[in-house]
């Protein structure tokens, strides 16, 4: 007999941190909880919600039998409907470097009665998106969403955000690399600025870098709340009416910053848009959405450059943008930009 675990206890009248949210943190057993934090525009704690299912799934015209990749799988909502148009016929690849997420992900997709005759979820980065198929095959369409999950974000355990105070981490797959942290007590100030410049077009650029330079030479930058009260007191100088606001915005850049350099995110996404023209097929469809400036130009220019050189038959004339509607009941969709390709 299972011993039976009493929740999280709490205290008032909600609970507030991301451990106490049992009923967010299992959204098929609290379906009617889920559904009223979705209506309220959040997103409830450990679940995220797809963007633009509906222009995705409009643009692939999904047929019985095809073969699809979901290029980050994240918490399936995307594959989810692939498989429910492709109904038991064809096959989809998932694919994940996040080896915390993936195995939740996978439990749900077969959960709902679907099985590796179905799906293949593999725990991979999409840079090797030539090796997912066997036998090198071809699929008919594929996906990319390069936001980083809702799921990411709010586990602050996982040090994406600086809304709650976790260790300074950023990495996607919690089992490699180096950290923020590591990251910031090795690079030089010249270093940082750069990154800081250059991945999220960061205006005060200069002078955080400085700042964390001058902090780190005490001791480790190893917290979220370390980091953000860093970029607050660089920020000091501002005046009172902007700064609240400029400096949420600096954080978000800065920690966007970091996170692409922890995980070589530029160059992953490069390596995946040269792989693209060798793993979908002849009239194959390529879906990608990118969430601010530096991912959309590198997508932007490969997908005229196929078009120019005759990979590509077709391609999105402008961005796609998330309509009204979604952004106001998720919030999270309001940076997103869509574009899409079609192979010759």
């Amino acid at each position: 007999m299972e011993e039976h675990k009493r929740r999280i206890r709490y205290s008032g009248k909600y609970p507030k941190k991301f451990e106490e949210k049992y009923k967010e943190l299992n959204p098929e057993k609290y379906e009617d909880t889920i559904e009223k934090i979705i209506q309220k525009g959040n997103t409830p704690a450990g679940m995220h919600i797809p963007i633009m299912v509906n222009e995705i799934m409009d643009f692939f015209d999904i047929k019985e039998g095809q073969i699809g990749i979901d290029a980050t799988l994240g918490y399936g909502g995307h594959t989810k409907v692939m498989l429910e148009k492709l109904s038991h016929t064809g096959h989809i690849y998932g694919l994940d470097i996040d080896i915390v997420e993936i195995e939740k992900t996978k439990d749900r997709l077969f959960s709902y009665g679907y099985t590796e005759k179905d799906i293949t979820i593999k725990n991979m980065n999409f840079k090797d998106l030539d090796q997912v198929i066997p036998n090198d095959g071809r699929c008919d369409f594929i996906l990319a969403d390069l936001g980083i999950s809702s799921m990411q974000v709010d586990n602050p355990e996982r040090g994406f955000s600086f809304k709650h105070d976790g260790p300074l981490d950023l990495r996607l797959n919690p089992l490699k690399g180096e950290t923020a942290c590591e990251l910031l007590m090795r690079l030089t100030k010249q270093d940082i600025e750069q990154i800081l410049f250059e991945n999220s077009d960061e205006p005060y650029a200069k002078e955080v870098a400085q700042k964390i330079c001058e902090k780190k030479s005490y001791g480790p930058i190893d917290s979220t709340k370390k980091l953000y009260e860093i970029i607050k007191e660089t920020l000091s100088f501002l005046p009172k009416n902007k700064r609240e606001d400029d400096i949420k915005k600096t954080a978000q850049r800065v920690f966007q910053a970091l996170r692409i350099e922890v995980n070589s995110e530029f160059e992953v996404l490069n390596d995946f848009l040269y792989a693209l023209p060798y793993v979908v097929k002849p009239k194959g469809k390529i879906a990608i959405l990118t969430f601010h400036s530096g991912e959309d130009r590198l997508v932007k220019k490969a997908f005229k450059n196929y078009l120019n050189s005759g990979v590509f038959g077709e391609i999105s004339e402008n961005v796609i943008r998330p309509t009204a509607e979604e952004i106001y009941n998720n919030p999270r969709a309001k940076s997103t930009k869509f574009r899409w390709a079609i192979m010759k």
